[in-house]
């Protein structure tokens, strides 16, 4: 290659995605989140990630692949890693995003009792298990005054089927001398429409905790996009 060839490469304009980047930051500016696609929001949050690469295909190829932003926001590492372009500390960025919306969503249901908050229980756990692709068991331990004692993810199953051992529940509770539990688990099929099984086994648990003086006060199910309540169900 000759030094005039060499010359023109070097000089070459910056990668377009750079001019790209700088328009979307202050559309962001002005006008928040509403001034931004799904996709956009996603390029966003890369930026500081992947600092050379143009987000934009990214962004849209994780979209086509999860479905949807809450979707792509959740996935795990290992589906996360099959998109090209993701590095380990995209991926990172991409997770630690979704702890903070959990955490935030969490906060709500400590400051105060989990009956006063209701709708920001169910936030909270539409945020954290909402898009699972494996069923998950937790528990809520609350106390006298139904003040959160503690949040137990218990038992972690495969993609329809969750082992849970009622014993094991109710230890925990007189552990943390709780008066009154909430049961949570979640449908990755998306419909949070109780089974057999899931009703026989409220059902078993409400059996060993009233004698105890423990209080069942819901089961709830999430799934992709809305949840079930037992007690709404007049299934408690």
């Amino acid at each position: 290659m000759d030094q005039k060839s060499f010359d023109g490469i070097a000089g070459s304009p910056e990668p377009d995605h750079k001019g790209h980047r700088q328009r979307l930051r202050e559309r962001f500016r002005k006008t928040g989140e509403q001034g931004l696609a799904d996709y956009e929001l996603l390029e966003f949050l890369l930026f500081s990630a992947l600092p050379r690469q143009d987000t934009k295909p990214i962004a849209k190829a994780m979209l086509q692949r999860f479905g949807s932003f809450p979707a792509a926001l959740a996935a795990p590492r290992e589906r996360l890693k099959e998109i090209p372009g993701l590095s380990d500390i995209s991926i990172d960025t991409l997770q630690a995003v979704h702890a903070a919306i959990i955490r935030y969503h969490r906060s709500g249901i400590t400051e105060k009792t989990v009956l006063e908050s209701w709708q920001g229980v169910i936030d909270y756990l539409q945020a954290a298990m909402g898009q699972n692709n494996i069923e998950q068991f937790r528990v809520l331990y609350l106390d006298k005054k139904n003040a959160l004692i503690a949040d137990e993810l218990q038992q972690t199953g495969t993609v329809d089927h969750t082992p849970v051992y009622p014993r094991e529940v109710i230890r925990r509770a007189l552990e943390h001398a709780a008066t009154a539990i909430i049961l949570v688990h979640n449908h990755p099929s998306g419909d949070p429409t109780p089974s057999r099984a899931d009703i026989q086994m409220t059902r078993k648990i409400i059996s060993i905790a009233e004698p105890l003086g423990i209080t069942v006060h819901d089961h709830i199910i999430v799934g992709l996009r809305k949840n079930v309540s037992f007690r709404s169900l007049q299934l408690i």
